[in-house]
């Protein structure tokens, strides 16, 4: 998809495809490509929205739209755009502006319990993203009002855009300053399907009314040595004979 558009965001990609398989076909969102505003449905929203390349292609495999879209993806006159975009079926939200996932995922969470729905809101954001304080107002509002039926997964891969989160801006002690803000907390391998699943398979019906906030460690550009852990690749596309290596390493 990348490669023939030009450009998007693979590296952010990877470090969350996991997270999204596990979500999506380890049964723990509720969604229904045939009715894709479902009341019942879950609500998911990718506030890292740079890594949308992997949720596209979940949603297409699921059903909302033609598999064949993707070859779109990135391109003029596309519905497909390299952040995330509402108007794509399967999509709550349009994020990439970052620091803004939580705040919505807040306000639909305290609706639903205001309206006594049973649905959970769940918000994947990237660490780097944490560094803004629109996550922390979140944060506190979501604490304040007890809302159990919110959770927060941060795709803790130690990179933003352009350097490591430490040495930007340090986000450590990570999962302290979640619990401090009145959270409940987990931290987990964000590419081990077995420390996911049981994890999230809790999410639903969980005992208490504080949100949940579930760090997930991770890499950047997971699964292609070339491109783990390297800052250049959140914005590089690779070239052919690179393309031919990333298959090569992905494949194994």
């Amino acid at each position: 998809m990348c490669v023939k558009a030009g450009a998007g965001h693979i590296a952010p990609a990877f470090s969350c495809t996991e997270i999204l398989v596990a979500l999506y076909y380890g049964g723990i969102l509720r969604f229904s490509p045939r009715n894709r505003r479902w009341a019942g449905r879950d609500r998911f929203i990718l506030s890292k929205g740079q890594g949308c390349a992997a949720l596209y292609a979940i949603l297409a495999d699921n059903g909302f739209f033609p598999v064949r879209e993707l070859d779109s993806y990135c391109q003029t006159g596309s519905r497909l755009g390299g952040h995330s975009e509402s108007n794509v079926p399967g999509v709550e939200a349009f994020t990439g502006s970052l620091g803004h996932g939580l705040g919505l995922g807040a306000g639909i969470a305290f609706a639903a319990g205001h309206d006594k729905k049973d649905f959970l809101t769940v918000v994947l954001l990237g660490d780097g993203e944490c560094q803004e304080g629109s996550v922390w107002e979140a944060a506190m509002f979501a604490a304040q009002h007890r809302l159990g039926n919110l959770v927060a997964i941060v795709d803790r891969n130690m990179l933003q855009a352009i350097d490591f989160t430490e040495d930007a801006q340090g986000l450590h002690p990570l999962r302290e300053k979640w619990e401090s803000f009145g959270w409940e907390t987990a931290v987990v391998d964000g590419h081990d399907f077995g420390a996911l699943l049981p994890a999230m398979r809790s999410l639903r019906g969980r005992a208490g009314r504080r949100p949940l906030a579930i760090i997930a460690r991770t890499t950047k550009g997971k699964g292609v040595s070339f491109m783990e852990n390297k800052a250049i690749w959140h914005f590089r596309v690779p070239t052919a004979v690179e393309l031919k290596k990333v298959n090569k390493e992905l494949a194994r």
